[in-house]
């Protein structure tokens, strides 16, 4: 049987979409949350990603050990994550113990927020900050979006600054979670063998008194500020070099050409800074990576050499970047269409990837597509659409950072 989709909508706002297999061998399940990094005060930076943290604490019903008790008795691959625009808590799960997983899911969604609890994880989020901070690559990137997107809420870092969350205070979390976490903002999304009638029921009972509030997203005016600078870190073996510029939004449908584009320039094996730079051992690694976002979007170029070879190294990708509009081939983009359509395929195989697409694809406002309609969409684009989606989004970096001892 095919993969029948289905939704249904609480009359509290709470969307239920999916994907139903009868042939699947298993059901995944996950919350979807419209709100991230780029949803916060300032001055709460880093209270959405402390708040994924603290719903694994318990609710009134559980507290923490019965919260990974519960998940484990059903044998629950579970999980959450929290990025600049969205926040997810999902369970990977056999079918007959679906329900289970939703109950549990939903029931950390109402979190008791003690204040012992938020102590203590407090400590265990500036513990991964300072991780983060000795992370080149991490420390490099979240250095760029703060001067990209001077001014916008997107330079937010998503765990936040030392500084934020030292300050940062149980009722503020407390009052963010009544304003952003709304059942209008929320969805539910599943895949696999799901039983979807029975679970729009039982979702029903258990999260229909949820209170809404459509606290919605501020999309101001933006222009990316540009910037050039260097930062040391100590004990670094080799530099780390980055560019950012433009890029179609997620919800944009040049998303497609700008994917190609990047998989094209900076993939991780067969591209051309691949071929120019990493095969001839002048960088260990280069990459280009298309970030879009809901209303934005930026390429991300990363490279890490010697340091004695960034001069030659970013005069190479520099390089690299203004030819590709002239001189690309059928054949590069057939090879960028075929490792994409793979991706896509593999991430579709399971019900987990499935559940995590369709969920994605409500958090950003994206009309659902089957995944064969997203590898035909894929496959439709020519020459010519990389070509217009390089001119209206030139390869020509706004930020570039260097990282280096």
């Amino acid at each position: 049987m095919s993969v029948a989709v289905k939704t249904a909508t609480l009359p509290n706002g709470l969307t239920i979409l999916g994907e139903v297999d009868p042939a699947a061998h298993t059901a995944a399940a996950g919350f979807f949350v419209r709100t991230g990094a780029r949803d916060e005060p300032t001055p709460l930076m880093g209270v959405s990603h402390f708040l994924e943290h603290m719903m694994f604490k318990g609710s009134q019903k559980r507290g923490a050990l019965q919260v990974n008790e519960d998940f484990d008795r059903i044998g629950a691959s579970h999980n959450a994550f929290t990025s600049g625009e969205m926040t997810c808590f999902h369970a990977h799960v056999l079918p007959e113990h679906l329900p289970a997983a939703v109950e549990m899911l939903a029931d950390i969604l109402r979190p008791a927020l003690r204040q012992a609890d938020f102590d203590e994880e407090k400590g265990v989020i500036l513990e991964e900050i300072a991780m983060y901070e000795d992370n080149p690559f991490m420390a490099l990137y979240e250095r760029m979006l703060e001067h990209y997107y001077k001014g916008h809420t997107m330079s937010h870092r998503v765990l936040g600054t030392k500084e934020s969350i030292t300050a940062l205070e149980r009722d503020a979390m407390a009052h963010y979670f009544n304003d952003r976490y709304a059942s209008d903002t929320m969805a539910l999304a599943v895949a696999g063998r799901v039983d979807f009638d029975a679970l729009v029921k039982q979702v029903a009972q258990v999260c229909g008194a949820w209170p809404g509030g459509m606290p919605g997203r501020a999309h101001p005016a933006f222009k990316p500020s540009a910037a050039d600078f260097k930062q040391t870190m100590a004990n670094l073996s080799r530099a780390y070099l980055g560019m950012m510029m433009p890029a179609p939004a997620l919800n944009d449908p040049r998303r497609y050409a700008a994917s190609l584009v990047a998989q094209v320039l900076g993939d991780t094996e067969g591209s051309r800074f691949y071929w120019s730079l990493v095969e001839t051992g002048l960088a260990e690694e280069a990459t280009c990576n298309f970030e879009g976002r809901d209303g934005l979007g930026e390429y991300l170029v990363l490279s890490a050499c010697t340091k004695e070879a960034v001069p030659e190294v970013k005069a190479k990708l520099l390089q690299e970047m203004e030819s590709l509009p002239s001189t690309l081939d059928q054949a590069e983009l057939d090879r960028a269409k075929a490792r994409i359509a793979t991706a896509v395929a593999l991430a579709g195989e399971r019900p987990a990837g499935r559940m995590t697409r369709l969920g994605s694809l409500w958090a950003y406002g994206i009309p659902y597509a089957t995944l064969d309609e997203e590898m035909q969409r894929i496959d439709k684009v020519t020459l010519d659409d990389l070509r217009q989606s390089l001119r209206d989004f030139p390869l020509q970096p706004v930020v570039t950072g260097l990282l280096h001892s």
